[in-house]
């Protein structure tokens, strides 16, 4: 994916949280939009292990997580901590934006 400009990053940031009034639902209009537009399942790399990410999740207090599975384990990961694979999944351009304007 080729690095996004401010602009477009602007824009993104514009378009998921244009409804928000605090923190609380910026950070919820950054989640509906990774979840709605990122394309999983997918495949990456976390720690030299393969896992599936297989949803992203708002959760008090850690904020949008990635839940990766590995056979019957789970784990949720900071988004913005999820190492992404190469080509990056469709709709990642949306966490590039919640770490550029994330609350």
């Amino acid at each position: 994916m080729p690095e996004l400009s401010e602009a477009q990053l602007d824009a993104l940031v514009e378009q998921a949280t244009v409804d928000a009034y605090d923190d609380d639902e910026r950070l919820s209009g950054f989640h509906f939009m990774i979840e709605d537009n990122l394309a999983m399942p997918f495949r990456t790399t976390v720690l030299g292990v393969e896992v599936t990410v297989r949803k992203v999740e708002l959760r008090v207090g850690r904020g949008i997580v990635a839940i990766c599975v590995r056979g019957r384990y789970r784990q949720a990961i900071g988004i913005l901590d999820l190492p992404l694979p190469d080509p990056p999944p469709e709709g990642s351009e949306w966490i590039e934006a919640y770490r550029y304007g994330c609350p």
